[in-house]
């Protein structure tokens, strides 16, 4: 692959280390090389700054595997790995022309202001410590300082002012369990499950489970050990303890956890029932975004349809792989978008997606499965219909 310094101002940019008033002129000293046959780095030189960029589709983010690499080319290289600023999860990798990507920046000296605050807390994003600088929170040896590009030294006095968070200790969800070791609740549409690091002053299910687990309480994630989308609602278990954390992590990470869904569709699937195995990866030109790729991970969802109408199918869903979007992707692929998915299809009143069952096992007794009733909104259009635990 062919690397530009109009790609790679490009790049920079993507990751945040550019602006829009730069231009390829100012990267210089660039190297290409192949550390391995099946991946190419680039070195440069910007802004006073040197950098790596990778390019492997076999990286996955491990971090030890990319400074492997890096360090055939410099083995006393110094420095970070930067994060995909583009995306809600916490990733490396960044699609480029169809490749993955990764971006290094060496430590020279002074540091960029955002950076440094990011190595001295890094329970906090980089990104929400743009966002601190730019408000105005953050100053240098008693100087407001509002642009995250400020580059400092370890020497430099940095102060905090940080605005005080809002007190949620009010707000309740629906709890459909509670033990000694675990929470679960019925989450409503409309709540993020933790903050995405920037500056959202909203109720969180995290915040909810603050106040019942014992574990990552000095994160943005306390309790957590899954997801649901802010649109999707349904059941969602958390850990109230480091072992049942654990416990818990594992079955999710060895799909040993068994999650039902029920989805409202639009139109109808060519078949009653039938498994969905395709692969899915981000979309290159919508990077928060991802749909069915040759290139991506596996995804797996069986599904069967329940009932149907003119106009919509309510269908039970069962993935056995846990990829970001993966039902809405499947879903859209097939012709047969959920019902107010605002991305892969139109938007309605709500996303018509429900995660209506999850069989799991807890600490305090055997193998459970927790439900959660439809909402009102599916019953409106499929009335009569209740949730097979079981199917």
């Amino acid at each position: 692959m062919k690397i530009t310094s109009s790609d790679l101002l490009a790049i920079l940019r993507r990751f945040g280390e550019a602006g829009d008033e730069h231009v390829p002129r100012h990267i210089d000293q660039i190297k290409q090389s192949h550390p391995s046959p099946i991946n190419q780095l680039v070195q440069l030189r910007f802004n006073r700054h040197h950098y790596f960029v990778l390019i492997d589709e076999t990286a996955e983010d491990r971090a030890g595997y990319i400074m492997q690499q890096i360090f055939v080319a410099k083995s006393d290289a110094s420095g970070e790995i930067l994060q995909n600023p583009t995306s809600d999860l916490t990733t490396y990798g960044l699609p480029f022309k169809g490749k993955d990507i990764y971006l290094f920046r060496q430590h020279d000296g002074k540091k960029r202001l955002d950076v440094i605050l990011a190595e001295r807390y890094p329970d906090t994003s980089r990104s929400t410590w743009q966002k601190h600088i730019r408000a105005g929170h953050i100053s240098v040896n008693g100087q407001v300082v509002e642009s995250p590009r400020s580059e400092i030294s370890d020497t430099d006095n940095i102060a905090l002012d940080l605005p005080a968070g809002t007190d949620y200790s009010a707000h309740e969800l629906p709890i459909i369990h509670l033990d000694d070791s675990v929470v679960v609740i019925d989450k409503p549409i409309g709540v993020l499950t933790h903050s995405k690091g920037a500056l959202n002053d909203e109720f969180t299910v995290a915040e909810f489970m603050r106040r019942y687990t014992s574990v990552g309480l000095d994160t943005n994630r306390p309790g957590i050990v899954h997801r649901l989308d802010r649109d999707t609602s349904g059941v969602m278990i958390g850990a109230r303890t480091p072992e049942a954390f654990e416990l818990l992590k594992s079955q999710f990470a060895d799909r040993r956890a068994h999650k039902t869904y029920y989805a409202i569709v639009v139109g109808h699937p060519r078949l009653d029932s039938a498994l969905i195995d395709l692969p899915i990866g981000r979309h290159p030109s919508a990077p928060s975004t991802f749909r069915v790729d040759a290139k991506g991970k596996a995804a797996c969802t069986s599904y069967e349809v329940v009932a149907h109408t003119d106009k919509y199918s309510l269908l039970r869903l069962q993935p056995t792989t846990g990829r970001t979007h993966q039902l809405r992707v499947h879903l859209a692929h097939l012709g047969t978008p959920i019902l107010g998915d605002r991305i892969y299809g139109k938007a309605a009143d709500r996303l018509y997606l429900h995660a209506a069952a999850l069989e799991i096992t807890i600490p305090v007794g055997d193998r459970r499965t927790f439900t959660a009733p439809l909402p009102a909104a599916f019953t409106t259009l499929f009335p009569g219909v209740a949730i097979d635990a079981d199917a």
